[in-house]
């Protein structure tokens, strides 16, 4: 993966990284054994090695983001986390104990990861751009109808519904309204990304590649959040 240029190591900005799994477990800069004892005994209870993969790639990814933003080692950077639903540790939204305030956020999926790390609330999710979310019904009412309605009345609804679904999932991970959301196709990865994140929020593709954003919707945000435990 090519490093873009650290870009604030005098003050915060936003850093968003997106990869392969491979491009990640391949990258020299990190590697499985930084993970904490806590990650490591979480890791043991996925059975699907793809999937395990695709945990570790993002979370190495994050450490990776928070290096390029922060100039620490990437070995050096220890997240936790919490559930915003129950409270307790070990699961839920991550963040950097030591950095109050700054804000991170991962995701993965199918042989995908992104990570983002920047001041405040911020918030990321990647889907494959062959995933079609639904049905409509569900759809409805976890994302704002109208917007739904109106993406199922495009001749293809699937790739504005993906743009829908991520976007309001980054919403849902920044755990705050007041944020900028911007959905992109990353084609190199056949991935579509969304971020949640402070306005202005300068993205920095493991590539290089530049930020071509997708079309906002009607309202530029996807909806409010409903009340979930993650884990």
């Amino acid at each position: 993966m090519t490093r873009p240029p650290a870009p604030y190591r005098q003050g915060p900005a936003t850093v968003a990284l997106v990869a392969t799994t491979a491009e990640v477990l391949s990258c020299r800069e990190v590697d499985e054994a930084m993970l904490a004892p806590w990650e490591r005994r979480r890791l043991a209870g996925i059975r699907v090695p793809a999937r395990r993969d695709d945990v570790v790639a993002a979370r190495l990814l994050l450490r990776l983001a928070v290096s390029r933003a922060s100039g620490l080692p990437p070995g050096e950077v220890r997240p936790a986390q919490r559930c915003p639903g129950c409270g307790r540790e070990g699961h839920g939204r991550p963040y950097l104990p030591d950095r109050p305030g700054i804000g991170v956020s991962y995701s993965h999926a199918d042989g995908l990861a992104a990570a983002v790390t920047g001041p405040g609330p911020v918030g990321i999710d990647v889907e494959p751009v062959t995933r079609r979310p639904g049905p409509r019904s569900v759809l409805r009412r976890l994302l704002p109808a109208a917007e739904v309605d109106a993406a199922c009345a495009e001749p293809d609804p699937g790739p504005a519904l993906l743009r829908l679904w991520v976007r309001h999932e980054a919403l849902f991970k920044a755990g705050d309204d007041d944020v900028r959301l911007t959905s992109w196709t990353d084609r190199r990865r056949a991935a579509v990304v969304a971020l949640a994140g402070p306005d202005p929020a300068p993205v920095f593709l493991t590539d290089g590649s530049p930020l071509s954003p997708d079309p906002a919707p009607p309202s530029g945000r996807s909806g409010g959040r409903p009340s979930r435990c993650r884990s």
